[in-house]
């Protein structure tokens, strides 16, 4: 709304600060309003991350969360998600207890010991990953015995240059909003202090952005 209009109308007068430009700004992919949505709430009511990287997903082989009650006991697949929950009971010998989630649901891994040293980095790090194991099934509880964690945050960070084939409707959002978009031609780091707080270095906004997790040790 118009900063100064109430005042204009009290003076019956047009003051200079009361004449406001119009402002257009290039609108923001719909990967990209997620992406902002996480940056402020992690979390967004718009779309999961994920559902923007699922045909790369399903190319990879990777089966959705919701599709592990349909695979029995002792298969071998790879589920991928963003990390939820990282536990390492003191009860539990060292075994670690993952919890990742995509558009379809969540699904819980298990990370033998000598397993978890040796990807440890990847495990603790990023942000959405691969694990890739042999489904155990105890009646309705369903987990994966990882062998490997896979790292795809290359994915992740692509997620800011997708849209839907949809466009959001008029109430989703601002009408003109924007930021800087490493799928725009042209696009290069800033110069320092160009973003706002933690952007001030010139980094690219999406290589900042943190899923957090919940880790319990």
């Amino acid at each position: 709304m118009p900063l100064f209009a109430a005042a204009d109308r009290a003076d019956q007068a047009v003051s200079a600060e009361g004449i406001e430009p119009d402002v257009a700004l290039r609108p923001l992919t719909d990967g990209r309003e997620v992406i902002e949505d996480y940056r402020a709430l992690q979390l967004s009511l718009r779309a999961h991350p994920l559902t923007f990287v699922r045909d790369e997903l399903a190319r990879r082989g990777v089966t959705k969360c919701a599709d592990l009650t349909t695979i029995r006991d002792g298969r071998h697949v790879e589920v991928a998600g963003i990390i939820l929950v990282r536990q390492k009971p003191g009860s539990a010998k060292g075994v670690l207890f993952i919890t990742i989630e995509d558009e379809t649901g969540i699904a819980n891994g298990i990370l033998w010991p000598d397993r978890f040293e040796r990807q440890r980095r990847t495990v603790m790090s990023a942000s959405m990953i691969g694990m890739k194991g042999r489904v155990q099934k105890e009646g309705e509880v369903i987990h994966v015995i990882c062998d490997r964690i896979i790292d795809h945050g290359d994915l992740l960070h692509r997620v800011g240059e997708m849209s839907f084939p949809h466009r959001t409707g008029r109430g989703d959002g601002a009408k003109h909003a924007g930021s800087p978009d490493r799928g725009d031609k042209g696009w290069s780091p800033n110069p320092r202090n160009s973003y706002w707080p933690p952007h001030a270095d010139g980094m690219d906004p999406e290589a900042v952005v943190k899923f957090k997790s919940h880790d319990f040790h």
